[in-house]
């Protein structure tokens, strides 16, 4: 099994990107790649940009990374409750070449931010959309105060939110 986790986030202290991570390698027997978003970064989309340029080569690579996974784990990163805007870029970007960009992959869907909510707004939404664009959530978990509740050695500190997300992991691999 081949899991491509990211976070959506262009930081290169992304939160994001090391829940991503810490939750790809709670899966054993797979092959893993962290993508760097910061590898796909694309002018700002609009019509008038896409007539000129046709589809960038950032979009095309992003999508063969999509493709390649038979799990996808992403951590939302959030900006005023709604995705990043480098990450919408990418997401627009990469719609307007393949509508169906998820292509029926099975997706662990997280958030985390330094706040209490941890980017439950952005969850909500991408739960939301991502079906749209044909991926199937399998599960998802948000993760407040990451600061307070994580640790790069230990994982999640806090013991509720441990236990819940240690169920979210058991629950993902049984739909796997």
């Amino acid at each position: 099994m081949k899991i491509i986790a990211f976070g959506a986030s262009y930081s290169k202290h992304s939160i994001n990107k090391l829940f991503a991570k810490f939750a790809a390698h709670q899966f054993s027997d797979a092959t893993i790649e962290i993508l760097d978003l910061n590898h796909y970064q694309l002018p700002l989309f609009t019509v008038d940009i896409e007539a000129e340029l046709g589809s960038p080569a950032p979009v095309k690579a992003f999508l063969n990374k999509i493709e390649e996974a038979d799990l996808l784990i992403i951590s939302m990163a959030e900006h005023n409750g709604s995705y990043t805007a480098t990450f919408k870029n990418l997401f627009d970007w990469t719609s307007r070449l393949k509508m169906k960009l998820f292509e029926n992959k099975k997706i662990l869907l997280l958030a985390t931010s330094p706040g209490p909510r941890g980017g439950s707004s952005v969850l909500e939404a991408a739960t939301k959309r991502f079906p749209m664009h044909g991926g199937e959530i399998i599960a998802s978990f948000s993760l407040p105060k990451f600061d307070s509740n994580f640790d790069s050695n230990k994982g999640i500190i806090d013991e509720t939110l441990k236990k819940e997300f240690e169920r979210i992991i058991s629950l993902s691999k049984t739909k796997l």
